[in-house]
């Protein structure tokens, strides 16, 4: 998908946003998705992201700005640079941006998309299965609070 940076800002159905830095939006229903913020949270030393669950309104205006399922978060999506990344590219490029040891997942870039997302989507597939589903989005803490777009 070819995109143009900031493209969502020129969207009236998209609503302003802070995204002076990456954005990852996630199913904050998916104890595994919430599970995957609570360890960048812990890595994320320079508070390097922000957070942004799908369920809300602004998250469900991106997913249907990128043509995404907006009641099914098969893709977490990270905003950086005003660009979209989505699947294993989203994931790698997240992980990566915490620095060393975790930028070292970087190597996996040598395998193609085709090969690295259907593994990728397996998983999401079967998140639920795998750990669950809450009732409610995941809640921050309140040192946590600062980090998540509303």
């Amino acid at each position: 998908m070819r995109q143009q940076p900031h493209g969502y800002r020129s969207d009236p159905s998209v609503p302003d946003f802070p995204d002076d830095r990456p954005v990852i939006v996630f199913d904050g229903e998916c104890i595994f998705c919430s599970g995957w913020v609570r360890f960048m949270l812990r890595h994320d030393h320079k508070a390097r992201y922000r957070y942004l669950t799908a369920q809300s309104p602004l998250g469900g205006a991106l997913y249907r700005y990128y043509g995404l399922d907006d009641h099914n978060y098969e893709s977490n999506i990270l905003i950086e640079d005003g660009i979209a990344r989505f699947k294993s590219d989203g994931s790698i490029r997240t992980l990566a941006g915490l620095g060393l040891p975790w930028s070292l997942i970087n190597i996996c870039r040598i395998l193609p998309a085709a090969l690295r997302d259907p593994l990728y989507d397996l998983v999401a597939r079967n998140r639920y299965r795998i750990a669950g589903r809450r009732q409610t989005c995941m809640v921050p803490t309140a040192e946590e609070r600062g980090r998540f777009i509303a």
